[in-house]
């Protein structure tokens, strides 16, 4: 039995870099980043002392800690490609222990699952510090019949005789591994530096929970499950309320006309695509002009007489930037290519918090500051992966009265 005064640990690694999909542990499901998904799922579980997040990433580190979670910086070489989560464990358990906690139990969690049950984190420590197990994992109950391609290229059954076809109550069950989490012993995975070892045992979850997010696709799955999830009760609030399809028609009818607004206490955008309409013209000294709306600088201005703070980040270094930034009387940061680093440098500098920021976006160098913010906005005309991690996508394309837009939300009615 582990000792019941020593601490549990749930352990999530999650670096900055991903090929698949960039910012992969920023992005959003249910309007949330799939890191603080894992963080408010490990701190709601029952029998978990402390969530730890071990990352490379300025922008990741501030959304943990925003959630909640002790970070410890991952070193450069244990956050490469070929990097094992087990190398960040064990380094994560290294700083811990060298700060004299005594850690008892580890749990290994995911980010890139989005639906992890914190009844099931609980189940799992409960498995290892009571000694039944050495290391469990989840994983869901299937039926199946599993097949695979032999050297010949031919179909050949795993888990069953291809001749026979039984049941499935005459089936027995086979568990697939989820990698939503693990949990084992401390002292054990550190004479083993592996996640399985000893008496192995299962935690049966959900099949929900076995979504792991690993390009667009399972992004657009997880966030469309998602969405799923939550019309139901919504729908179930309007039919408890007694509300009829024609008080229903109406609402919506009142929502078209006045959008919901948005909260947010500072206001950063992005330059080119959302001041501008995305496109130059360069005469024949290479000088670059760019075309703006007059009803955007209008909207600025009043965002200052109000006392919103705001702040134009942008990719290019460019002399157009920063004369359109000098107009408007807003400062600006430019030549910027890790957005969300620099957004969150920023508001630590200032004191301000990241859920309290708007950001307005819109092209995939974007998707790293949407991923950290508060409230992620995206214009009417941008890339589909900005309007998916987006929390608000415009009626106004960029350059066109967008800024506006947000800023008329933004203010008080």
């Amino acid at each position: 039995m582990t000792d019941p005064t020593a601490l549990t640990v749930a352990i999530i690694p999650a670096r900055g870099g991903s090929k698949g999909v960039p910012g992969k542990n920023l992005r959003r499901v249910g309007g949330v980043p799939l890191v603080e998904r894992a963080v408010r799922a490990a701190s709601a579980a029952s029998g978990v002392d402390l969530v730890v997040v071990s990352t490379d990433d300025a922008a990741i580190s501030a959304v943990a800690e925003g959630a909640g979670a002790r970070v410890i910086a991952r070193p450069a070489e244990l956050a490469g490609d070929t990097a094992s989560s087990e190398s960040a464990l064990l380094h994560a358990l290294d700083v811990l222990e060298s700060e004299g906690a005594r850690v008892g139990t580890i749990v290994f969690v995911q980010a890139t699952s989005p639906f992890i049950p914190s009844e099931g984190i609980a189940d799992a420590v409960e498995q290892i510090v009571s000694g039944r197990f050495d290391s469990v994992f989840s994983a869901y109950e299937t039926y199946g019949f599993l097949w695979r391609r032999n050297a010949e290229g031919r179909a050949a059954a795993i888990n069953h005789d291809a001749a026979r076809r039984p049941r499935r109550q005459d089936r027995e069950p086979h568990y697939l591994e989820t990698g939503a989490f693990y949990a084992f012993d401390a002292v054990g995975f550190r004479r083993f530096q592996h996640r399985f070892f000893g008496q192995v045992g299962i935690v049966e979850v959900p099949e929900s929970s076995a979504v792991e997010i690993d390009d667009e696709q399972q992004l657009a799955l997880a966030e469309a499950l998602a969405a799923a999830s939550a019309a139901p009760q919504n729908f179930g609030e309007v039919q408890h309320r007694g509300a009829d399809a024609n008080r229903a028609s109406e609402i919506l009818r009142i929502s078209e006309v006045l959008p919901e607004p948005i909260t947010a206490s500072v206001l950063v955008t992005d330059f080119d695509g959302v001041h501008t309409d995305d496109t130059a013209t360069v005469d024949s000294e290479g000088r670059e002009s760019v075309r703006v709306s007059r009803e955007d600088g209008m909207g600025v201005s009043r965002l200052r007489r109000a006392g919103i703070p705001m702040l134009i980040l942008s990719t290019e270094q460019n002399p157009v930037v920063a004369r359109r930034a000098e107009k408007l009387q807003v400062p600006v940061l430019h030549g910027i290519d890790d957005k969300a680093s620099a957004l969150a440098a920023w508001a630590a500098e200032h004191g301000i918090r990241l859920a309290d920021i708007a950001y307005v976006g819109n092209d995939v160098n974007d998707l790293g500051a949407l991923g950290i913010v508060g409230w992620p906005i995206a214009v009417a005309n941008a890339h589909p992966q900005v309007k998916a991690a987006a929390r608000v996508v415009l009626s106004r394309r960029g350059g066109e009265g967008a800024v506006r837009e947000v800023i008329e939300r933004m203010l008080p009615h």
